[in-house]
């Protein structure tokens, strides 16, 4: 018997997440045996709600768009599901199921998405309904273990990297510049700021903070100082995760549990200009690390055709409880390449894979050589997007709903 298939988005946007989505269209298209093509809007809620869209029912020319859109073109969510499987949540997810005769579930997220596709598995398993479901990796915090890297890190990156060199130019094109404190995402993870080890030696920051490192305080302010006082200009990189303790700091967490991060260059750009008096620029990368379409990699875009490609094949074979890994490899001349494999959920679920220390340490007292090594193959090369008016086009789904 036929069975349909359900596609939903979770946490952060990335540049590529509409690219995962598009290959999750394409490759179900291909197979017969799939009835209904779904997704769910603003990710597990939409299927909590039992509000699905037909993908079927978008054109062909919405669906290549899928590609440059950025955001998440069926809005995500962060919503935690219950530890406890018989919670009246999982009732109202099993209802929705099986309305729809769903028999292939993907989950597209990080970590805590991972959680959800785990959790999703077991129930249904539990309860003896026919239902594969399978991770799709998803996150610029390049944190998911068992996976070379995951998808939207590389375009993450390359906009840092790039930023960056362009920032820290302009901040040259003075004799006395300004102190620069450029905040990058990352909660606990440091690959996306370790970007800045890839900028020419001429380029590089005088620090870089890693939140897999304790910060002192009046040490930051301190290299500041120095620097101003030798160059007349200072640059500081900073992951927006790492912890700095203010006084009388109200901290704010999410639905997960997690400290909402944003503002720290701007914090930290106060104290510097309060106890050094020095003029501080601060600067926030915030979304734009994610949203940046004009920044997505080659690699990037192919991996996430071909890892969502993976994912539907996955569940189709009857595979479930897994995350679709990307294995990094090099070809006999010694190029880039990676193929797609499998791990279960519950190894990669609630985990994060830290930058490693001798990442850091080469960074700090070496050239930066492995970070190079590890990022210069994601971010190569350039795409060329359609564009109207100078603006490049983006996807507007018609989101037939599924009654």
């Amino acid at each position: 018997m036929k069975k349909s298939l359900l596609y939903f988005q979770s946490g952060g946007p990335t540049a590529v997440i509409n690219t995962s989505l598009y290959g999750v269209i394409k490759e179900a298209k291909k197979h017969p045996e799939i009835d209904g093509i779904y997704g769910a809007i603003h990710g597990i809620e939409g299927v909590l709600n039992d509000h699905l869209i037909d993908l079927r029912a978008e054109d062909d020319e919405t669906i290549e768009l899928l590609q440059q859109t950025p955001g998440a073109a069926l809005g995500s969510a962060r919503y935690k599901l219950s530890k406890d499987i018989h919670h009246e949540d999982y009732q109202k997810i099993v209802a929705t199921v099986k309305k729809h005769n769903i028999g292939y579930l993907l989950v597209n997220g990080g970590n805590d998405s991972m959680d959800t596709c785990n959790k999703l598995s077991i129930l249904f398993k539990e309860i003896g309904y026919d239902c594969n479901v399978i991770g799709v990796p998803k996150t610029i915090d390049n944190d998911l273990f068992h996976t070379d890297h995951c998808l939207g890190f590389p375009s993450a990156a390359k906009y840092v990297v790039q930023s960056l060199q362009d920032i820290q130019v302009d901040n040259l094109s003075y004799a006395k510049g300004k102190v620069l404190i450029v905040e990058v995402m990352g909660r606990h993870a440091g690959w996306l700021t370790a970007a800045a080890a890839l900028l020419p030696e001429e380029l590089k920051p005088d620090h870089i903070y890693f939140p897999e490192e304790a910060f002192d305080l009046g040490e930051f302010g301190e290299i500041i100082a120095k620097s101003y006082k030798e160059k007349g200009k200072a640059f500081i990189v900073i992951s927006e995760g790492v912890s700095v303790d203010f006084p009388n700091e109200n901290v704010r967490v999410d639905s997960f549990g997690h400290k909402q991060l944003g503002g720290l260059a701007a914090r930290l750009g106060d104290y510097v200009q309060a106890t050094h008096d020095i003029a501080v620029r601060p600067i926030e990368f915030s979304l734009m690390q994610r949203a940046g379409t004009v920044h997505i990699t080659p690699v990037d875009r192919d991996e996430a055709i071909r890892v969502s490609a993976h994912a539907v094949k996955a569940a189709l074979s009857g595979q479930s409880g897994k995350m679709v890994t990307i294995n990094r490899g090099v070809t006999k001349a010694g190029k880039y390449t990676s193929r797609c494999g499998l791990k279960a959920t519950s190894k990669v679920a609630n985990e994060e894979k830290m930058l490693p220390k001798e990442f850091r340490d080469d960074i700090h007292y070496g050239s930066g050589q492995l970070m190079r090594d590890y990022l210069e193959p994601l971010i190569a090369g350039d795409l060329k997007l359609k564009s109207v008016g100078g603006v490049t086009s983006y996807a507007k789904l018609k989101k037939v709903r599924i009654q």
